[in-house]
């Protein structure tokens, strides 16, 4: 928006530029004829800036129009000719400014007007083209380079856009996977469960028999369901056997890994992880796995300090850190899609994630998923 304004406003200021120009040209002629301004010069000065302000058009028009001019009547034509060789020398028409030129200064050579280009300094005039032509080199490839500036510019925001939508369906993807992986578990008890019952038709009621083989048909085409639907938007192409298991990774093992390779950990766990619903447990990992991984990159040394609160009503996590010192001074680069893709975790589960400065240099990253309620109002476990 701002580039586009900038160009009216440089647009405006030739348009301005090149009418007092066009007068100037039309008053320095009418004085070399006495100070009349019904004459020819005026006719061709006034053609000569109405092509200069053409919009549209042939692009040699303006200069063939200027250099004839200033080829027959010389220095009060000049100031035109001098913006056209500008326009041309900056669209890289060096060779037809350069052509438009030699013929101005051939007519005036051969015709010796009363104010030619070769009086009163033999190459004063000469001078000028050459300033106008140069300056018109300099400001096209000033305005190529911002343009491609502009264009790479557009290209990295246009890419880091794909990125984070990618991220984005990354995660997602890992949502699918992992609930596929709890949900089908959970779902293959309920049908082995009521297998096993239905099996036992001697001691149950009729009734509870027919709903017990309801119940157990109803899990099982849940679970094919399940497959198909959550199976689908797997991404990957890494075989069934060799994914990690089990989907519900415990986050205090994660964490004395950590403290094992070195870095150093304070925890505060208010709660269990079974108060909390699987799919929390699973953003829980995630969250305080970035959250220690960024530490290590970023805070070489510092100390980490983990909160986790299951709840309910809400499942809390909050990871900070101070400031660090990267003993090997390698400065890591952060892409930010890993936080990319927590918020969309987080906030398909309909919490929020927070991530930025804590205060004195620290770094937070905090969470907060609330519960899913029952209809007896109580936590979904």
């Amino acid at each position: 928006m701002k580039r586009d304004q900038s160009r009216r406003w440089a647009a405006y200021g030739r348009y301005g530029l090149v009418l007092l120009l066009t007068l100037a040209a039309v008053q320095n002629g009418a004085s070399s004829v006495g100070g009349h301004y019904d004459g020819v010069r005026t006719a061709v000065a006034l053609a000569c800036g109405l092509a200069l302000l053409l919009p549209r058009g042939p692009w040699w028009l303006a200069p063939a129009m200027t250099a004839a001019a200033a080829g027959v009547w010389g220095w009060p034509m000049l100031q035109l000719l001098l913006v056209a060789l500008f326009d041309l020398a900056a669209r890289r028409r060096t060779m037809a400014a350069v052509v438009c030129s030699v013929v101005a200064l051939t007519g005036n050579a051969v015709l010796h007007p009363a104010v030619s280009l070769w009086s009163p300094q033999p190459y004063g005039s000469v001078l000028f083209v050459l300033l106008a032509v140069v300056g018109g080199l300099w400001m096209g490839n000033r305005r190529r380079s911002v343009d491609a500036l502009n264009a790479q510019v557009e290209h990295l925001r246009i890419e880091r856009e794909l990125r984070e939508q990618a991220a984005r369906m990354a995660e997602r993807s890992a949502i699918a996977a992992e609930m596929h992986d709890v949900l089908a578990h959970r779902l293959s008890l309920i049908a082995l469960h009521t297998g096993v019952l239905a099996t036992k038709k001697d001691t149950l009621p009729g009734p509870v028999i027919e709903r017990l083989s309801l119940l157990r048909s109803a899990s099982t085409d849940a679970l094919t369901d399940l497959r198909d639907v959550l199976g689908a938007l797997r991404t990957d192409t890494t075989a069934e056997s060799d994914r990690p298991a089990p989907a519900l990774r415990d986050v205090e093992e994660m964490i004395r890994q950590a403290r094992a390779a070195g870095q150093s950990i304070d925890t505060m766990i208010e709660g269990s992880p079974e108060q909390a619903p699987a799919a929390h447990r699973l953003a829980v990992y995630r969250v305080v796995q970035e959250a220690l991984t960024n530490a290590r990159k970023h805070a070489t040394d510092a100390p980490v300090r983990v909160r986790i609160d299951y709840g309910p009503p809400a499942t809390l996590i909050e990871v900070t850190n101070p400031p660090g010192t990267n003993l090997h001074g390698v400065q890591a680069v952060a892409s930010g899609f890993g936080l990319i893709g927590l918020g969309e975790r987080v906030e398909a589960l309909g919490g929020h994630l927070n991530a930025g400065p804590g205060g004195a240099g620290a770094w937070r990253l905090a969470a907060r998923i609330p519960h899913p309620v029952t209809e007896q109002n109580g936590p979904l476990t």
